[in-house]
């Protein structure tokens, strides 16, 4: 992928590594497109970067999702990457009485809408480059946001599959495969001791500019390259038992 010069669609692109991104992008001499439920923070956004096009979007809804793409196709239908990088996390137990609406909430945003959202976009013909979002929990769960390790997993698992089925296409999918970094997801303070996103942002743009498809860093390449053993070692260290 080249790094400058596209209009790229980044979902939750105001915050967390989305608003990494999106920076980065704005740098690199992009035109960015980002969607979010929260207006304020998107208008908070185009404040500080006012070339960055906004468009309120609960990609929880499957019309939201078309909407959105109609409104690509008919006034940005010159784009040509589409980022995948909205998600949640929540901290939960099987054993918890709101368990299962939680789940649900969790699949619909992190598998159903970048699921959807591929197949919408692929019927754009400028379209040359995917980028989805997974996480090294998809490599290794953590039992106390069991759900979204799993998305995470599913999703890691479609991405290679949607490598494989648009190569034909000339169509780029490219694999972006964060650890723990120090943002909001799952609520302010879980997670202070992380890296910060600008370290992140800075390594997988390297990578980018080497040509790589499956970008990782700290955490994250250690499992991509982990073996079965290591990863079982990771999962008893990450998963004490109580």
């Amino acid at each position: 992928m080249k790094t400058s010069n596209n209009k790229i669609l980044i979902t939750g692109g105001a915050s967390g590594i989305g608003l990494g991104l999106t920076e980065r992008f704005v740098k690199e001499n992009n035109t960015v497109i980002i969607c979010g439920r929260r207006e304020s923070l998107l208008k908070e956004i185009f404040a500080k970067y006012p070339s960055v096009i906004t468009r309120v979007c609960d990609l929880s809804i499957a019309g939201e999702r078309e909407k959105l793409f109609a409104w690509i196709s008919e006034e940005h239908n010159d784009l040509n990457v589409l980022v995948n990088n909205a998600g949640i996390q929540n901290t939960m137990s099987i054993y918890d009485d709101d368990f299962f609406a939680r789940t649900k909430e969790e699949i619909v945003i992190n598998i159903e809408a970048p699921i959807h959202l591929a197949s919408l976009f692929l019927n754009l013909k400028s379209l040359d480059t995917i980028i989805n979002v997974t996480s090294g929990l998809s490599f290794v769960p953590l039992v106390k946001v069991p759900v979204y390790s799993a998305t995470k997993a599913f999703f890691h698992s479609f991405t290679l599959s949607l490598r494989q089925s648009v190569k034909s296409k000339n169509i780029e999918v490219i694999e972006l495969i964060p650890p723990a970094l120090n943002t909001d997801l799952g609520g302010k303070g879980i997670h202070d001791y992380a890296p910060p996103v600008s370290d992140f942002i800075i390594a997988i743009f390297e990578q980018l500019k080497q040509g790589k498809t499956e970008l990782s860093f700290g955490f994250s390449e250690a499992m991509t390259k982990a073996g079965p053993e290591d990863l079982q070692k990771a999962f008893t260290r990450m998963n004490p038992e109580s």
